[in-house]
């Protein structure tokens, strides 16, 4: 049903703001090409920023590192299945929205979507925020190059939200 709302509904969106375009007496297609042309300075800006982000991602998915470390967690703390199943997600949250949403989605699929660690997983994901994203994408937009505190404090508020997703859900969604 959502599927077929959304392939009425984004034509529509298209033709209704070119119907506006027309009543005001705009060229649509000639506000569209300068509005991608504004657009360019701010994307060149961004765009290594976003790469170098890209790039620690996929090196961490890739190189073994969350998997060591879930064995390590295993090894020190032998009960802790949902510790050890949130670790991955955890891990990116601060750093990547979409790889954490990724390591949800296969906590959703391994274990269920009403199984406690996908209820603390959710509590997590509304919890906290994608921080170095966040600071990589804004504050290189703006030009901040000295973002150490702002980078300590948003890891420590991160830290802060996930434990708090954790107890809460405990607490309310057992």
């Amino acid at each position: 049903m959502a599927s077929r709302i959304s392939l009425i509904f984004i034509p529509l969106l298209i033709l209704l703001a070119i119907g506006y375009s027309y009543a005001k007496k705009n060229n649509a297609y000639s506000s569209f090409v300068k509005g991608v042309l504004d657009g360019l300075p701010l994307f060149k800006e961004l765009f290594p920023s976003i790469i170098g982000m890209l790039l620690c991602v996929t090196l961490l998915k890739s190189c073994g590192i969350v998997d060591d470390l879930k064995n390590l967690l295993m090894a020190w703390i032998p009960k802790s299945e949902i510790i050890i199943d949130l670790t991955p997600m955890i891990l990116f949250r601060p750093i990547s929205g979409s790889a954490s949403i990724a390591c949800f989605d296969t906590i959703c699929k391994t274990l269920g979507p009403d199984s406690l660690t996908a209820k603390i997983a959710a509590t997590i994901q509304g919890s906290t925020d994608t921080t170095i994203y966040i600071l990589a994408l804004y504050f290189g937009s703006v030009g901040v190059t000295k973002w150490k505190h702002a980078l300590k404090t948003g890891l420590l508020t991160d830290m802060v939200g996930i434990a708090c997703g954790i107890l809460l859900a405990l607490l309310f969604l057992r």
